[in-house]
């Protein structure tokens, strides 16, 4: 290995250090509590040798919302897998990973969608362009559900978005705070999807538009809330 290689890897090495002390520490004393200095004196280095790495404390969170969106779309069922399913069965299992995520990376999970103290994710535009597209993945699975006549064409795609992951969101919290125990969270989201989306086959009026709720906060909703 030369001396470039090593010094890139020992700088990534420092990085990743960071990074997991920034989160375990926003996890334990909340985002709002927790200062450079904080995060220096944990991983034994100077607050200017963090700086040297990330210009503020926002873009540590950044950082963490980043990598939780691309483990969460790592997670998900392959475009042929899931070309072989049925619009809606698509859509079901496009829903059910953003909760398995939440199950898989709490810590990520609750910084980017519960924990309100946080940065918007839609400042950085740019850095998110893959999040947003993974959003128009959902809701155009969502169009060819309606398509189908699996769901209702009167109700907005986005719409149905976010009714379906604030239901799920909300058995996550659930979940992660342990006020249900682990299985019963896992049969409750099951249930929540199934009858949220049968509901929305129904039709039912709606008081909720999409677009009165602009979707770049961070709790907003799923995968899915960068525009």
């Amino acid at each position: 290995m030369g001396i470039k290689e090593r010094q890139e890897r020992d700088r990534e090495a420092v990085r990743r250090g960071i990074l997991d002390a920034a989160r375990d520490l926003f996890m334990k004393d909340g985002f709002d509590q927790v200062s450079i200095r904080k995060i220096a004196e944990r991983v034994e280095y100077s607050p200017a040798a963090i700086y040297g790495y990330f210009p503020s404390k926002d873009d540590i969170f950044f950082a963490l919302a980043e990598e939780g969106f691309r483990l969460m779309h790592a997670g998900q069922p392959s475009f042929e897998a899931l070309a072989s399913l049925p619009p809606l069965e698509r859509v079901h299992q496009l829903f059910w990973r953003f909760y398995t995520f939440s199950c898989e990376y709490p810590e990520y999970f609750s910084l980017m969608f519960v924990d309100r103290s946080v940065p918007r994710i839609g400042r950085e535009y740019e850095r998110f362009a893959f999040a947003r597209a993974g959003k128009q993945t959902l809701i155009a699975n969502i169009e060819d559900a309606v398509t189908a006549g699996a769901l209702p064409s009167a109700v907005a795609p986005e719409t149905m978005l976010h009714v379906v992951s604030c239901a799920l969101i909300g058995v996550a919290a659930m979940r992660l705070s342990a006020r249900l125990p682990a299985e019963a969270a896992d049969a409750l989201a099951h249930d929540m999807l199934s009858i949220t989306l049968a509901g929305l086959q129904a039709a039912p009026p709606l008081h909720f538009a999409a677009s009165a709720c602009p979707m770049d906060a961070p709790h907003a909703s799923p995968d899915l809330q960068v525009s």
